[in-house]
């Protein structure tokens, strides 16, 4: 086998960027939806394996930057693009590429890499861990209600055009970011996500709404949906398909699940992407009703130990040895002395004994206080040294708020 790994040209994208849509099903996407990930893309940071004139080997990356406990928000590195084609599997190929982005990632001063996995079981090979969920639900809403909270009679609701309210939508968008762990702070062009609509993609529902919250003429909240016509013998059983929802406070946010549950003509309210935490599950009187569903959302991969460990906060005072085990990036393997608490952290290289065990995988799902160590210790995955380290360290890397990655990559 005579391939070669090297960096993508630019005048190479549509030819590399073919041969990803060949692996993840063979479909070409929609010609909008194709010119915004081609100027988004970052040629500099994508991989191609060419095999003669063959691109057999794709993996890309896009400059991020995410919210971590404590309000930081630090570079990372956006994983995507990943595939091989299935004529050059099992020779080594994903392995290369693998190795070679995390060379370049850490070159780069990024602590982090993150991604969302088509096949999650590939990637804690190389070090990714599970570090967010993802709630999905489809809303009764014939036989749930939303109460209208102290406030909610101020807000005002105003249909407007998806592209006229972007920039309002973007300065909500922007405040929640700090708050939560997990989110992305959206880069120039990324914007343009949210309201990506070929026609193609809507399975019979129509173009993209916008809905406006407004509390004494401030934009305080957004939702943006498409409405799925539906009749049956008993009359009209439409569905709201909701693309994304935001608010600032409690009763803008009630304020917008009230509208879209009583929009005309429908009897439910589907979406695919909220947080494990999401406070409409408390807001509603029936969540058996709410038909949830939960899975893995963000995979973290720490790329600098010390870094990474040092840029967030702790949710108690912790001072622990952890020895890393790391065969993808060897800088990280041994002990480090990670002290923190509310206010910051310090993580440094250290001879002491250790007090647990893990592997570098395993600090990724803890690390935006999505999944805690004690659930990974009962799963065998960390070995507790110290009496009582792992209950202190566990408390520590958790955190208030559910971790949450907004949209894709």
């Amino acid at each position: 086998m005579t391939t070669e790994l090297r960096q993508l040209r630019p005048d190479e994208w549509d030819d590399w960027y073919a041969s990803v849509e060949r692996v993840f099903g063979g479909t070409p996407e929609a010609p909008e939806e194709r010119a915004l990930w081609r100027g988004l893309g970052e040629p500099e940071r994508s991989l191609t394996v060419r095999d003669g004139s063959d691109v057999v080997g794709t993996a890309g990356a896009f400059t991020f930057r995410l919210s971590l406990p404590g309000g930081a928000v630090v570079p990372a590195a956006g994983v995507t693009m990943v595939s091989v084609q299935p004529t050059h599997r099992r020779r080594g190929l994903l392995r290369e590429m693998m190795r070679h982005q995390l060379a370049d990632i850490r070159a780069r001063r990024e602590p982090l890499a993150v991604l969302t996995a088509s096949e999650p079981a590939i990637y804690g090979r190389f070090g990714y861990g599970a570090a967010t969920e993802a709630v999905s639900m489809t809303l009764d809403t014939l036989r749930l209600s939303v109460p209208a909270l102290p406030g909610t009679d101020a807000v005002r609701l105003r249909l407007i055009d998806p592209e006229t309210a972007l920039p309002d939508c973007e300065k909500v968008y922007d405040q929640l970011v700090a708050g939560r762990p997990g989110m992305l702070a959206r880069q120039p062009g990324w914007e343009r996500l949210p309201l990506l609509d070929p026609e193609a993609d809507r399975d019979g529902a129509g173009p993209l709404l916008c809905v406006l919250a407004e509390v004494a003429g401030e934009v305080r909240g957004y939702a943006r949906y498409a409405v799925k016509a539906g009749w049956d013998g008993g009359g009209p059983d439409g569905t709201v398909v909701l693309r994304d929802i935001e608010a600032l406070d409690p009763a803008v946010h009630a304020a917008l699940w009230r509208y879209l549950f009583g929009i005309d003509l429908t009897s439910r309210v589907t979406v695919r992407n909220r947080p494990a935490d999401d406070p409409l599950l408390h807001l509603v009187d029936d969540i058996r009703r709410c038909r949830v569903t939960v899975r893995e959302s963000l995979f973290v991969r720490l790329v600098d130990v010390g870094g990474a460990l040092a840029a967030r906060a702790y949710a108690a005072p912790l001072d622990v040895v952890l020895e890393v085990a790391d065969a993808g990036c060897p800088w990280n393997e041994g002990r480090w002395r990670l002290t923190g608490d509310g206010r910051g952290a310090s993580c440094e290289r250290t001879d002491d004994p250790a007090d647990l065990a893990l592997s570098v995988r395993e600090l990724g799902s803890a690390y935006l206080g999505g999944f805690s160590l004690s659930a990974l210790a009962a799963a065998g995955r960390v070995r507790e040294l110290r009496p009582g380290a792992l209950r202190e360290a566990s408390v520590a890397f958790g955190w208030h708020i559910k971790p949450w990655l907004p949209h894709g990559f």
